[in-house]
């Protein structure tokens, strides 16, 4: 566990303090006679617990419809642009249906395997000191073959199995295309609405001791057409991803890396890093 600490003098110097003031001590009361709804430590260890929980769920525990309301309402209360809420989702719990989706097939294509391979580390060191990306014994031994680096790899589809129908719960994010906040090109700030909504309802999840793993290929071709005849999901809108949700069999987590404020934060200008 990372502990909130004093800041270095680099980096206190690089938010604006000057050479010879003191940092602020995290653990302090706060000034203002507001107090704080959590302690700001508590709020860090639950963003450092939030992971993709890519392992298997436990088929034989379901979740609560109390967990599931608390998790959706995390959804309602995040941020979006121009308090739009564009989004809606279609909550599968029925094991027919779920397995009607793990049956569907899908590949990766070889530009994702290759752009996926540039991301790589082939050893714990190399990750700590990328400090960005994954680690290549995350994946297939095919998808970390020089086919892969170069391009030429080419999987068959397959369909996408247990981790569609062994969990007790798939949640499928949609939205209206045609709506956006207004002077948003490309509707850039929807799409960042989209990932704050799902950022609330993981660190919910992750409270709960939920497992949470987005799957993006149901909202790619070939498989969104399908996934909407399904659900039901009208013509109109668009599939964002789909979210499995259950309990996890064990922790299968690998080394996690982050960078350091020094690595993406400058002072009044941009400096190179």
């Amino acid at each position: 566990m990372a502990v909130i600490s004093n800041p270095s003098p680099e980096v206190w110097q690089m938010l604006g303090a000057s050479s010879n003031e003191a940092p602020a001590d995290p653990h302090t009361e706060p000034q203002d006679e507001r107090q704080p709804l959590m302690e700001a430590q508590e709020l860090l260890d639950l963003m450092m617990a939030r992971h993709s929980a890519r392992g298997a769920f436990d088929p034989d525990r379901p979740l609560d419809p109390d967990v599931l309301h608390l998790i959706l309402r995390a959804a309602t209360w995040a941020p979006t642009a121009h308090n739009m809420q564009n989004f809606e989702f279609v909550v599968v719990r029925d094991k027919s249906l779920l397995q009607r989706l793990s049956e569907l097939q899908s590949a990766a294509s070889p530009e994702f395997i290759k752009e996926n391979y540039a991301q790589l580390s082939f050893s714990d060191d190399e990750l700590a000191a990328k400090k960005t990306g994954l680690l290549a014994s995350q994946f297939p031994p095919e998808w970390v073959s020089a086919e892969a680096q170069e391009g030429r790899l080419a999987p068959e589809p397959a369909p996408l199995g247990p981790q569609v129908s062994d969990g007790p719960v798939l949640m499928v994010m949609h939205y209206d295309p045609s709506r956006r906040a207004p002077s948003s090109e490309g509707d850039f700030l929807g799409n960042i609405s989209l990932g704050c909504v799902i950022e609330n309802m993981w660190l919910m999840a992750t409270s709960l001791g939920i497992g949470f793993h987005i799957i993006s290929s149901l909202a790619g071709e070939p498989l969104v057409g399908q996934v909407k005849q399904l659900l039901a999901i009208p013509e109109g809108r668009q599939v964002a991803l789909a979210i499995r949700l259950g309990y996890e069999l064990e922790d299968a987590q690998t080394p996690r890396v982050r960078r350091e404020l020094t690595d993406f934060v400058s002072r009044d200008n941009w400096a190179p890093k």
